[in-house]
């Protein structure tokens, strides 16, 4: 039987003042990455209480609840919540503060988790008039190397049932609330961490034909890889190269004896961010040589970029529309920001989606800042949608 776009709005409505309960609770009640003990305890409780079967302990703290329709075959498909904070001291003022002090929800991760609470009890409660099964996905460790996404893959927690398709979404701060925005293709960048360490004899400084001078060493790595992003790659496929960190604990007379950077590179191309990996090894390699001195490099395996597949998300867009209306539904640019849900995306069909939180007064504040503080009408339009997404997903 059809589940109608105004029963799935009415049913949102209805719902908000429970799925808003679960997000002041989880705000309160913030947990790092690979640390939310007690936010798994909180959201398999509520799954619990609505008979609603949960694995519990995956990747650690992870959740996955399964919800079978009883109208006959369809899709097996996944949706996806992310649980952590982040470490930053909240200073929204706000009645439902963090309690963790040290510890906020300053991502949207809780909005995230109680948006798909919201969606569980509304499958839940049409169960009978759906067929096929929904995953619904609540990962630890967005927020941290290595993911909580590319662990639960290792872990095979996906595998058995295996989805078709997965679906996420993710607040944006500088959308009006009750906007949504997709895009097809390539989304988010890829993010990996670039460490260097350039080491030579160091001395005095006033003595410089006596040593191997690393910070002018490290100086000229930083300038001459950024002729990577420059002259290397390719215009057509977007890259950051950026260092945020250089510490040489010398003095103002004291060369040291190693200058150690940090980086990031973001890209938006799986071959172009193996190529440019190896530049890195060889232009730091060479350039530290031309000091007399020497180059250690690491860099990991980051996250890599979301890709949304281009017909599914085309779809969800067009039923967004339809559920939102056409002026809600945007078309977003490609963020160089990374996001783990990548690793959903090299495995299965995605969409990863944005919902607007801007508060219609007042300061919403940025991701990843204090003063982080998402308009709660959100909550509503971000449970609605993802119910009215998977809804008819689960349609062959």
């Amino acid at each position: 039987m059809h589940i109608t776009r105004e029963e799935v709005l009415q049913a949102a409505r209805t719902i908000r003042p429970q799925v808003v309960e679960f997000r002041r609770w989880l705000h309160r009640h913030p947990e790092l990455s690979f640390q939310e003990q007690e936010t798994a305890a909180y959201i398999a409780r509520q799954l619990k209480a609505n008979h609603i079967p949960v694995r519990e302990g995956l990747a650690g703290t992870g959740l996955i609840a399964t919800l079978k329709g009883e109208a006959g075959p369809g899709r097996t498909i996944a949706l996806r919540a992310d649980m952590d904070a982040l470490p930053i001291t909240e200073a929204t003022g706000l009645a439902f503060s963090s309690e963790n002090h040290g510890v906020m929800h300053a991502c949207g991760h809780d909005a995230h988790s109680a948006s798909l609470l919201g969606v569980a009890l509304l499958l839940q409660q049409y169960r009978k008039r759906w067929g096929g099964t929904v995953l619904l996905i609540f990962q630890p460790g967005e927020e941290k190397f290595p993911g909580g996404a590319s662990l639960l893959l290792k872990e095979g927690a996906l595998d058995h049932p295996r989805p078709e398709l997965i679906i996420g979404q993710h607040v944006l701060p500088e959308m009006p609330t009750g906007h949504v925005g997709f895009k097809e293709g390539r989304y988010m960048a890829s993010g990996d961490e670039v460490y260097l360490t350039i080491k030579g004899k160091g001395g005095h400084a006033a003595m410089p034909h006596t040593l191997n001078d690393t910070v002018l060493a490290a100086a000229h790595t930083v300038v001459q890889l950024q002729q990577i992003v420059a002259r290397f790659v390719p215009a057509t496929v977007p890259a950051v190269l950026s260092f945020g960190r250089i510490e040489g604990l010398g003095a103002t007379n004291i060369i040291p004896e190693k200058v150690e950077l940090a980086g990031t590179l973001r890209m938006m191309d799986e071959e172009w961010r193996g190529r440019v990996k190896e530049k890195i090894h060889q232009i730091a390699t060479h350039t530290a040589a031309t000091f007399g001195c020497t180059a250690e490099i690491n860099i990991g395996d980051g996250y890599p970029m979301v890709y949304n597949h281009e017909v599914l998300t085309r779809h969800c867009s067009q039923l967004a529309k339809t559920y939102l209306g056409n002026d809600k539904v945007e078309d977003m640019d490609l963020r160089m920001t990374a996001e783990d849900f990548g690793y959903y995306s090299q495995v299965f069909p995605s969409v990863f989606y944005r919902f607007g939180v801007k508060q219609e007064q007042g300061d919403t504040g940025a991701l990843h800042t204090p003063t982080f503080n998402l308009n709660e009408d959100a909550l509503e339009t971000a449970c609605g949608l993802m119910t009215w997404l998977a809804l008819n997903a689960l349609q062959p």
